[in-house]
Order: structure tokens, then C-alpha cells, then sequence
């Protein structure tokens, strides 16, 4: 009996992988080798400017060290501005995105969802399940589930749907399933309810804070001009004012990075001791989700290998 069973579940095996083949790419990316000994991180967000926002820099500092990094938006973000929207919009942030990437030195990926209107959807839990599969991640990172933004909170609950299946062998079995748990982390966040963030890990980003800046710069259609909640008056046609606003947004964001640095100064003075996290002046910070693999201190210092 065990025998015949053992027979069935082979033939139903290979009934599955003749009906969908096994794809090995991702469009548009290059894969990494394979068995290099080089990190896999693979990061999602809600709309093409959310990973460079949360995880940009130390995207940078893992970029930096050989490790591969790829940035996924979960949406197009087709609805992302007050004065354009639809396909050439989506187009524009496209472009923008990509330019950040190469100044971050990362891949990225934008999926074909509508701003605005993501859904936990099976499909969609499908998707990132296959993602992470095909990256072969050592670490996973999105946003807690309590964010303002549906888009975001639907991200998130995607990224946590998969935590678990990317291990099932029979779901997604185009791609093969994980042999390990990746681990799961959580961007920082101000949102109070149910919990605040706790971050596990908090990492100085000043070595790549200028490169993050400049990442950040490109993306005008959301910063420069507002995204959708801007204005004409925001990035004037002159070029001196077009400057002096490109400057209020990089010191904004620069204050940004180093209120995360203050807020989290105890965490940061865990990870680096003594004088050195009184030198920090910009972080990011990270937080282990409960799905996944759970890492010790030491599985945290190889992941995020920038430690003395």
C-alpha cells in the first residue's frame, strides 16, 4: 500500500510539471549565480517608491558587498500623482524607479497591479510565492499589516501569506518550494496600533546616505511634485526653483533617516557598541516578523554583514 502511494504521488508529480514548466527566470532580471555564497534579499512594497524609502540604503550596503538585492513593487502605481494617471504614468514611475535602481546598484521588478486597487488575492499570493522561490532568499522584507495605505497593508499580508508556502511543495509547483524558511523581516513605521514597531536590528546607513539621497532624487513625480497628494506650486518650470525644491526634499529626507537613528538610539547602541552609535547619524531599522525562519543574533550578523 504505502508503495502504491508513494507511486501515485510521483505520477501526480510529474502530471504537474509537464502541465507547468519549471521557469527559472524573472523577467527583466538578472539571476544570480547559483551556490555563490553571496546573500539573496528580495524586498517588497506597495508601489515603485516604497523599498527605496524603507530598505534603499541598506539595499546599497548590501549591493556594495556583492550580495543580491531585488526590489519588487507589488502595484504600477498608476494613480500615484494629482495631475497624471494610467499607463503613462505608470510608464514615468517605471523609469524613475529603474534610474534608482542603478544608482542603489539593485534590480527591480514592478508588477502589472493597479495602484490603489491591490487585493490579497490568491493570485497574488501566488505571485510573491514564486518570487521568492525563483530569488532563492535568504531574507524577505515588507511592511507590517497596520500601515494607512490599503495598498500597503494588502502588501504586507501578501508577504505574509507566502512565509509559509513558499516551503508547500504542491503550491506554486511550477517552482520548485524552498528546502529552507527564508527569514521574514518587517520594515519601521510610526503606526502605534495595535503595536508599535520594535525594531531587531537597526543599521547606520551614512556610508551610502548621500547614494540613497541621489535614489531618491530621481523619483520626482513623487517627491518633487507630491505624488498624488501634490500641487503645480510644488516643482515650479524654472530651473532655480526646480533646485531649491529638489533641496528642501533631500535635507527632508536626510532629517527622516536621522530621526530613525534617534528613535531607535538604544537598539542601535545594541548593534553598535560603544562610541560608534553616538557617530550614526542615519538608519534604517528592521523587525523580525513571527512567520519564517527565526534568526539569532548571529544569523541577524550574517544577513546583515556590516558589523565589525
Amino acid at each position: 500500500m504505502k508503495s502504491s502511494i508513494c507511486s501515485l504521488v510521483t505520477l501526480v508529480a510529474a502530471l504537474i510539471a509537464s502541465t507547468f514548466p519549471l521557469r527559472a527566470q524573472i523577467p527583466g532580471v538578472k539571476m544570480p549565480p547559483a551556490n555563490d555564497g553571496k546573500l539573496r534579499i528580495i524586498a517588497f512594497g506597495a508601489h515603485p517608491d516604497d523599498c527605496e524609502l524603507q530598505v534603499g540604503g541598506v539595499g546599497a550596503l548590501w549591493a556594495k558587498q556583492g550580495h543580491h538585492v531585488l526590489l519588487v513593487s507589488v502595484t504600477n502605481g498608476d494613480i500615484g500623482h494629482w495631475r497624471e494617471a494610467g499607463g503613462p504614468l505608470a510608464v514615468r514611475r517605471k523609469k524613475e524607479v529603474d534610474d534608482a535602481h542603478a544608482i542603489l546598484g539593485v534590480q527591480g521588478v514592478v508588477l502589472d497591479n493597479h495602484d490603489g486597487e491591490l487585493e490579497p488575492t490568491l493570485e497574488n499570493r501566488r505571485t510573491l510565492t514564486r518570487l521568492i522561490r525563483l530569488w532563492n532568499a535568504d531574507l524577505v522584507l515588507g511592511p507590517r499589516t497596520n500601515d494607512y495605505h490599503p495598498d500597503h497593508r494588502y502588501t504586507g499580508v501578501l508577504v505574509q501569506d507566502a512565509a509559509f508556502m513558499v516551503t508547500v511543495p504542491f503550491f506554486c509547483p511550477d517552482v520548485p518550494a524552498m528546502k529552507k524558511n527564508p527569514v521574514f523581516m518587517y520594515y519601521t513605521d510610526r503606526f502605534q496600533k495595535p503595536a508599535p514597531s520594535k525594531p531587531d536590528i537597526v543599521i547606520s546607513i551614512d556610508p551610502v546616505i548621500e547614494k540613497k539621497l541621489d535614489a531618491l532624487a530621481v523619483m520626482i513625480s513623487q517627491f518633487a511634485e507630491g505624488g498624488a497628494n501634490g500641487n503645480a506650486s510644488l516643482y515650479p518650470a524654472d530651473a532655480a526653483g526646480q533646485a531649491q525644491r529638489q533641496r528642501q526634499v533631500r535635507e527632508n529626507f536626510s532629517r527622516r533617516y536621522q530621526a530613525i537613528a534617534t528613535r531607535f538610539a538604544k537598539e542601535l547602541a545594541a548593534w553598535h557598541p560603544g562610541d560608534a552609535a553616538a557617530k550614526v547619524k542615519h538608519a534604517e531599522a528592521f523587525e523580525i516578523c513571527e512567520y519564517g525562519g527565526q534568526p539569532d543574533k548571529a544569523e541577524l550578523r550574517r544577513l546583515f554583514p556590516f558589523f565589525p
